[in-house]
C-alpha cells in the first residue's frame, strides 16, 4: 500500500469497524470500492470469527454480492395483522334470520320457557352462535308457576344465552367499567303459538347479527343475550320478563356502569317500518337508533311509553334500553303466529338497523 494510501485506509478502517455490527458483509465491499477510487489496493480486512459460511462451508470467502439495493429491514419482524373492517348495514343476511323463524316456529312450535320444547329451542340457538365463533355461557332463570294468556304453566327453571365474542370477552368482564353495548331478544313462546312473529322474528335477527358480526368490527364489544321466560305469567308487573331479570340481577357494578344501550329486539317481523320504543321519553339511544336507521335507508316510528318487552328490565333499574318491534298483527298470542305471518323485507329493516346502531 503507497504511503499516500495510509490515511485513506484508516479512515475506512474506522469506519468498516462501526459497520461491522450491522452489515458485516457490505462493510468489507464498501471499504474496497472507496479505496480503489483513491487509487489505492483494498485492505486486508480480517473476517469476523462469527462470520456465517459459504454454501462451501469455508468461513469468510465472500458470496456474490446483489447488485440491486439492500433491503436492511429486518426479516423477522412480523408484519402487524389487518384489523378487521368495521361492520356494515350492508353485512346484513336475511336468509339467516328467515332459517330461524321456520326452524323454531316451524319445527319446534310453543316453546314455554320452562318447557322441554323451550331447552330445545335454546340448544338450537346455542349451537348456531358457537357456530359463528361466539362464546355462549347459559345462565339460570328461576320462573314461577302461573297462568300465561289463559293457559296454566308450571313452574320451573330457564335458561338465558349470554354470547360475546372471544375478542370482547375481556372487555365485558373488565372490572373497570369498560364500555359495551347489548342487543336481546326473547326465545319463548305462549303456550298456544308456534311464535313466528312473537318472537323467533327476534331470535332470528339476533342469529343474523352475530353471524354479520363474526369477523367484523363494531365501535365497542357487544353482547348477545337470547333471554328465557318473558312471557307474562300473571297480571303484575314483576309476573313478567323473568330472564332479562335475571340478566340485570347479575350484572356487577363495573358492567352497570359501562353499559352503553341495550336494544330489545321483540315481534320485528312485521310491517313496513320499524318502530322504536322508549319505556318514557325520547332519549339519546332512541335518537341513536333513529340516525342509524337513516344510514340504514329504513324508515322507523317512535312509541312513547313502550314498557313491555325486556327494555323494560333494564330501564327500571336505571340502565339505557329500547325497543325494536311491536307492529299489531292478527295471529298475535295465538296459533295463528306462524311462519308464513312473517315478512323478510322487514327482518331485513330491522338486521340492518341494529347493525348501522352497532357500527
Amino acid at each position: 500500500m503507497s504511503l499516500g494510501c495510509v490515511g485513506w485506509h484508516d479512515r475506512v478502517m474506522a469506519h468498516v469497524e462501526v459497520a461491522r455490527t450491522t452489515s458485516r458483509r457490505y462493510a468489507a465491499a464498501a471499504a474496497a470500492v472507496v479505496l480503489g477510487l483513491a487509487g489505492c489496493s483494498s485492505p486486508d480486512i480480517v473476517p469476523d470469527r462469527d462470520a456465517a459460511p459459504t454454501s462451501s462451508g469455508a468461513v469468510g470467502q465472500a458470496s456474490p454480492e446483489p447488485t440491486g439495493p439492500v433491503d436492511e429491514t429486518p426479516t423477522d419482524v412480523p408484519t402487524p395483522p389487518r384489523p378487521a373492517p368495521r361492520v356494515s348495514a350492508d353485512d346484513a343476511d336475511v336468509r339467516v334470520a328467515v332459517a330461524a323463524v321456520r326452524h323454531l316456529a316451524g319445527r319446534i312450535g310453543p316453546r314455554p320457557g320452562t318447557s322441554p320444547a323451550y331447552r330445545r329451542a335454546a340448544a338450537w340457538v346455542e349451537s348456531r352462535l358457537e357456530a359463528a365463533g361466539w362464546q355462549v355461557r347459559r345462565q339460570d332463570v328461576p320462573t314461577p308457576a302461573g297462568v300465561s294468556w289463559g293457559i296454566p304453566v308450571s313452574a320451573g327453571r330457564s335458561t338465558n344465552l349470554v354470547a360475546v365474542r372471544p375478542a370482547d370477552a375481556a372487555a365485558f368482564d373488565a372490572r373497570e367499567g369498560a364500555a359495551w353495548l347489548a342487543v336481546g331478544a326473547h326465545l319463548d313462546t305462549v303456550p298456544q303459538a308456534p311464535g313466528a312473529e312473537d318472537n323467533a322474528s327476534g331470535v332470528g335477527v339476533l342469529l343474523a347479527i352475530a353471524d354479520a358480526l363474526a369477523d367484523r368490527r363494531t365501535r365497542l364489544p357487544v353482547v348477545l343475550v337470547a333471554f328465557g321466560s318473558e312471557e307474562p305469567r300473571g297480571p303484575g308487573d314483576d309476573d313478567h320478563h323473568y330472564g332479562s331479570r335475571a340478566f340485570v340481577a347479575e350484572l356487577t357494578p363495573a358492567q352497570r356502569r359501562g353499559l352503553q344501550g341495550m336494544v330489545s329486539l321483540d315481534r320485528v317481523g312485521v310491517g313496513d317500518v320499524v318502530p322504536v320504543g322508549s319505556a318514557a321519553e325520547p332519549n339519546d339511544l332512541t335518537r341513536a337508533l333513529e340516525r342509524a336507521a337513516r344510514r340504514a335507508g329504513t324508515a322507523t316510528t317512535l312509541e312513547l311509553f313502550e314498557r313491555s318487552s325486556d327494555h323494560w328490565s333494564f330501564v327500571r333499574d336505571g340502565l339505557p334500553a329500547a325497543r325494536l318491534g311491536s307492529t299489531p298483527y292478527a295471529g298475535y298470542h295465538s296459533a295463528g303466529d306462524v311462519p308464513a305471518v312473517v315478512d323478510r323485507r322487514q327482518l331485513d329493516r330491522v338486521i340492518r338497523l341494529t347493525l348501522a346502531w352497532l357500527r
